[in-house]
């Protein structure tokens, strides 16, 4: 049809491209989630895993597969890719390539709403859910007034987040030393991005916010790109910034804390998945797709690593994280102005 305008030239080369690395991370996604669910105290087979996941397995693989390793897979998946796609949203529209919401406070604040909850009124599930998106609604609202200056810019929402999230600790730390040793012990597991004992109907509500969070960053991807042109330029194109911004901050907000509600705060995930994500698709596109699929990679690699590294013992998965995560911090910052 002649109103249809169809990609052309250097256009349709990087969506092939975008797709192609699309498929790939999403192939290495899959051998981890075979190996994911196979591998364990009950060891499975491919084929029993395939079998199981198609509703043709045995009782104990069907027992393994939906009760045991399948939500924290699953969990993991939905935990990287929110992070991925937050990440690569918070970095394009701020224009910094550590404006991750690691760093800027958001993932702070809603840590410490999180564990407030869980010292002083034992909250779990839903409730723990509802007052984290909560405080990372309120932290990102006071971030974003504090650094508004005839609009949002990159430096000062960096300096900012890391004042807000300086706070946050401050409130993490006291909520620790008032609540009882098994409420420590639980807080700190928490605090340390773990998916040891995910809880089901979490996943499930995560699975639900990942699918809608994800549509509405899609269909804001184009926005996001126009903004990576600049202020001037995007609102000579038509496009109101400050509004923009505020839309697709909320969307990565509302993806980070859905991912820590469930998980805990996985640290660096959402600042490694977007560059990696970037430099694999190439031409400077933010890559929305590619960096969930990216982050759900990173996330479940690091699991099966945080399970299986120290036998009998599995570590909490932002430990592993954290371990690759903090060193490519300090590179960016080390080669950045």
């Amino acid at each position: 049809m002649s109103g249809v305008r169809r990609p052309t030239g250097p256009r349709l080369t990087a969506l092939r491209r975008e797709a192609i690395v699309l498929v790939a991370v999403v192939a290495v996604i899959a051998v981890l989630v075979l190996v994911g669910l196979g591998a364990g105290s009950i060891p499975l087979s491919p084929g029993q895993v395939v079998a199981g996941l198609a509703g043709q397995g045995d009782r104990i693989s069907d027992f393994v597969i939906g009760q045991l390793r399948g939500p924290r897979v699953l969990g993991a998946v939905l935990v990287g890719g929110s992070l991925g796609v937050a990440g690569a949203i918070v970095q394009s529209v701020v224009r910094n390539p550590i404006a991750s919401p690691d760093v800027i406070g958001v993932t702070s604040g809603a840590s410490a709403a999180g564990l407030t909850a869980i010292v002083l009124f034992g909250a779990s599930g839903g409730t723990l859910f509802s007052v984290v998106l909560v405080g990372a609604v309120v932290v990102s609202t006071v971030i974003a007034a504090l650094a508004w200056r005839r609009g949002i810019t990159g430096n000062r929402v960096v300096l900012v987040g890391i004042g807000v999230a300086a706070v946050c600790l401050s409130i993490t730390g006291w909520m620790l030393t008032s609540g009882s040793v098994t409420q420590a012990g639980t807080a700190l597991l928490w605090l340390s991005g773990s998916l040891n004992a995910v809880d089901r109907d979490l996943v499930g509500v995560l699975g639900v916010a990942f699918v809608v969070l994800l549509v509405l960053a899609l269909l804001q991807s184009a926005r996001l790109q126009v903004l990576g042109l600049g202020d001037e330029v995007a609102a000579a194109l038509g496009l109101r910034p400050d509004r923009a911004k505020v839309l697709l901050l909320l969307t990565a907000v509302s993806m980070t804390a859905a991912a820590v509600a469930t998980a805990g705060p996985v640290s660096f995930v959402a600042l490694m998945a977007a560059p990696i994500a970037r430099r694999l698709v190439g031409g400077g596109r933010v890559a929305l797709a590619p960096a969930a699929a990216v982050g759900a990679a990173i996330t479940l690699g690091s699991d099966l690593i945080a399970q299986f590294a120290i036998p009998g013992n599995a570590l909490p998965v932002g430990v592993v994280t954290g371990v690759v995560g903090a060193p490519y911090l300090l590179w960016l910052l080390a080669r950045g102005r």
